[in-house]
């Protein structure tokens, strides 16, 4: 497995509780990265020798604004390129945005901002707009990552990771609780392939506070403060994987097949039944399917 990017979830925690998160962020959830752990991570990177990028996410990493900033310093002053990812919830007036992203001029080379109507009470909220007029001013590259509100009866499907742009929801993280009322759920048995994560040679890789190496939200291929970053991509034999190797064999269906675990009929895509399945094999694979903090259970 040869990756190009890692995207670090500085933090769990976040300013909202989207019913679309995959990653159930809100303001009570815990895991936050430390400067030690992001000089750790960011050798480890360099060490791999693949890496180009590097991004920084949550939850909203800007909650740990003094954190964020050194972060971003050390992962140019290492060569890497940077993006953040952030809602921009601190964006309360154009002049308050220049200064909240003056720290990152000539640093950060793609700034993704969240906005729609999971966030806002507009697709295109104010926030959204002063951050992108404040970094364009600071000529920082920015995007709009917007997710379209699901229409009762109606089910679409996005492609890869949210691109810029509007998306269709994914049902799994929070979604797969609070949103699949809206979906019009289809047979299990036709979701034969992932159709958003490329589970054989993934170019980039989700790493959370805990050093969970994520191919995709909740899938652990490894622990990177226990085995370093190079050995696990090394190792990485897609087939042998438990979780992956029936996904890749014929995607969610067959992980269910596998473990004869579909405890319904029908499902509002693919992710919703992978992600209700792999819930019910964490007790089986609690090294694989893990953290807590993924899969809802979050600690008060």
């Amino acid at each position: 497995m040869e990756l190009s990017g890692l995207h670090l979830l500085l933090t769990y925690q976040c300013t909202f509780e989207c019913d679309h998160c995959f990653v159930w962020g809100s303001p009570w959830q815990s895991g936050t990265m430390t400067l030690e752990k992001i000089r750790e991570i960011l050798d480890q990177a360099g060490e791999a020798g693949s890496i180009r990028w590097i991004y920084f996410e949550g939850g909203e990493p800007f909650m740990y604004y003094s954190i964020l900033r050194k972060a971003v310093q050390l992962a140019r002053q290492m060569g890497f390129k940077v993006g953040v990812v952030s809602n921009a919830y601190w964006a309360t007036a154009l002049e308050d945005a220049i200064e909240w992203l003056k720290p990152f001029e000539g640093l950060v080379d793609d700034l993704s901002v969240s906005s729609d109507l999971f966030h806002y009470s507009e697709k295109l909220s104010q926030q959204a707009r002063n951050a992108s007029q404040a970094a364009e001013s600071l000529a920082i590259p920015v995007g709009v990552i917007t997710v379209a509100v699901p229409q009762t009866g109606q089910s679409e499907h996005s492609t890869g990771q949210l691109p810029v742009g509007e998306s269709a929801v994914m049902y799994r993280g929070r979604a797969a609780e609070k949103l699949v009322q809206h979906a019009r759920p289809q047979p299990w048995e036709g979701f034969t392939e992932c159709p958003f994560e490329d589970l054989r040679a993934p170019g980039r890789v989700h790493l959370d506070p805990f050093g969970n190496l994520h191919i995709c939200q909740g899938i652990s291929l490894g622990n990177l403060f226990a085995t370093p970053l190079k050995e696990i991509c090394q190792r990485y034999v897609p087939e042998a994987h438990p979780i992956v190797g029936p996904l890749l064999q014929g995607g969610p269906a067959e992980l269910a097949r596998r473990y004869r675990l579909p405890d319904q009929e029908r499902y509002a895509d693919a992710c919703h039944l992978c992600y209700q399945t792999r819930r019910e094999l964490r007790p089986q694979f609690p090294r694989l399917l893990t953290p807590d903090h993924m899969y809802g259970v979050v600690e008060n």
